[in-house]
Parts: structure tokens; sequence; C-alpha cells
């Protein structure tokens, strides 16, 4: 068997640690959005929130990340009232409820993270990695939770390597984090898959995800029913399911550890049989 590619990491939560290593993690996308490119307004009350998230549960999902504001091209950008007015009761409701599962909240407002983790998000998700809104990495270190830092560089030079670009944007989200105060065992890095960047790009990235898992931090794969996916295939969002599993197991076997989905069965199938393939089947199944 050739040398396992995974590094082993422990996140801190309220609840307890998040391991994170061989055994991939499913992050279920819960979008509260009338906006979103795959799934706008389906989801966009507590109630039909409620039962999504339990459905991704029972199908597997390690962790429940809710988001209030769409960042599909060409999206309209809201105030952070309207966004939490959309996420907050959403994550009472999830709490009330007893779902056992760490909250993620998808935001790069400061204020929004702040108020979503008062009513029990632990973990932060910033799709702009600290550098919209700085503060937010106070929210994360005052907490003392764990930050997702993703690259999306709408301004680079498209003409210079992806790998080198996302490097260099990476490396200025955690000269921030560190500025904060963020324990650098509580970050993990997200290169963006999708964000600005080309269908070539996108698989290169996937192909070269080695490279930014020498950084040294855990790795967040968010491909899920992306265009690099539906431009190859030719499918509408919601038949990208395959596809999308495909590149999860590809960005697992190159040192993934949590994969960012919206359909949670089939990434959990697909990942269940490439942890086997790569460190060996469970017992007793002979």
């Amino acid at each position: 068997m050739t040398e396992a590619p995974h590094q082993s990491f422990n996140l801190r939560l309220p609840q307890g640690v998040l391991a994170l290593g061989p055994m991939p993690l499913i992050m279920g996308i819960l979008n509260v959005t009338p906006d979103s490119f795959s799934d706008g307004g389906d989801h966009s009350g507590p109630e039909s929130a409620l039962t999504q998230t339990l459905k991704m549960r029972d199908q597997g999902a390690d962790i429940i990340d809710v988001g209030g504001e769409s960042t599909r091209p060409g999206h309209e950008e809201i105030g952070p009232q309207q966004e939490m007015d959309r996420v907050l009761p959403v994550i009472e409701m999830l709490v009330t409820s007893g779902v056992r599962l760490p909250i993620s909240i998808d935001t790069y407002k400061a204020i929004v993270a702040d108020q979503a983790v008062q009513l029990g998000a632990t973990i932060i998700n910033d799709v702009h990695g600290l550098q919209r809104d700085p503060e937010i990495a106070d929210v994360a270190a005052t907490y003392d939770l764990p930050a997702i830092i993703m690259h999306w560089d709408m301004s680079r030079d498209t003409s210079k390597n992806i790998i080198d670009e996302v490097r260099r944007y990476l490396e200025t989200s955690l000269k921030i984090a560190e500025d904060a105060g963020i324990a650098k065992d509580q970050i993990v890095i997200d290169p963006g898959f999708g964000f600005g960047k080309s269908v070539t790009e996108n698989y290169t990235l996937l192909r070269r995800l080695p490279e930014l898992a020498a950084l040294g931090y855990p790795l967040l794969i968010g491909t899920s029913r992306k265009r690099m996916i539906g431009h190859l295939l030719g499918v509408d969002p919601k038949d990208r399911a395959t596809g999308t599993a495909a590149t999860s197991v590809l960005a697992y076997e190159r040192g993934g550890h949590i994969f960012r989905v919206h359909d949670v069965q089939p990434n959990r199938e697909a990942l269940k049989v490439a942890h086997a393939t790569l460190y060996g089947a469970p017992t007793g199944l002979d």
C-alpha cells in the first residue's frame, strides 16, 4: 500500500473534538436562500431546513453548514440584518430540536458570525478567507472556534499559475488569522473550487491538491454540483451528484478531509469505498 495521504488534526469544538484524518467527514450544505444556484428556495424556512438537516444527518452528514447569502455567479449581496433574519431562526431551530451535529455558519460578515455562534454555531466558514471583513477573525479567536478560510480572489491575475495564486492568497488569510489570535490548529483551508476559476483551473487544483495539503492544514473540498462538473458532463446542477462523488474520491485520495456537499448519501458511499481502498476494509466482511 502506498503512503497514506492524510495528516491528522483535531479541531476543538465546545461539544468536544472533531477528528480529521483518514476518515473523511461530510459537511451537508443547508442553503436558506431564495437564489442559490442549485437549491435556492428549497429550504428557506426553519421547518423545511430542519427536515433537510435530519435527512442529511440520517444519510451520514457529520457537520451542517448553514448559509444565508448566495455566492453563485451574478448573485446580489445582502446586508447583515437580512442574512441574520434568514440564518438565525434556522440555527436556533436546529439547536433546540436536538440535532446533535456541529453547525457551521457560512458567512463573511463578523456580526452574522457572532450572532450565529451565540445561538449555537461552532464553526465559522468564510468564503473570503477573512479578507472581506477581517473582524470575523476576531470572532473566531474570541470563542476559540475553527475557522475555514477559502480562496476567492476576484482581482487576481488569471495569467498566473492557479496553485501559486491560491497559496499567495491563503498566506494573507493565515496572517490575518495569526494577528487576530486564531490558533493554528483551529484553521481549515479551502481551495475555493468554482470561485473565480475556470474549468481548467478547477481540474488543475484537483489534480495538484497535494501541493496545498503540504501547507500543513486540514483541507475542505467544495466541488458539489459546480460548473466544473456541469460543463464537463452537460448536466443540470441537481444531476451532478455522480460527478461530485468522483471529485470527492479524487480529492480524498489527494489529502482532503472534509467534503462539503448537497447530496450526502452518494458522497458518503463513494468515500467509504475510497477509505477502505486506502486504509483497508473493515473486519468481519468476508
